[in-house]
């Protein structure tokens, strides 16, 4: 018997943000199952850090792409995008 999470199919949303051009993050990518693997393979191919949250995503993905995110999610983004900063920061990215 497989448990709930094996058999959830994969989601991913691709997160942005251009501080000069935009006054809130947005979404830059999203998808389930072949796509969201695409998604993520890419993150790793180019270094970009990963954080799964589940209820985030289920969030995020009613969004469309190019769209901005809403106010009631810039705490939680906020959040994702300090993760990335430290990570970035440990990996000596950030200087």
């Amino acid at each position: 018997m497989k448990n709930k999470r094996e058999t959830r199919r994969k989601e991913a949303v691709a997160l942005g943000y251009n501080q000069n051009a935009e006054d809130a993050p947005g979404v830059l990518a999203k998808g389930k199952g072949i796509i969201a693997e695409n998604i993520i393979d890419r993150a790793r191919e180019n270094q970009v850090p990963i954080q799964e949250d589940p209820s985030l995503i289920d969030l995020l993905s009613k969004l469309n792409i190019n769209e901005s995110i809403p106010e009631e999610l810039y705490q939680a983004v906020a959040e994702v995008f300090a993760f990335i900063y430290k990570t970035d920061k440990e990996a000596g990215k950030g200087q």
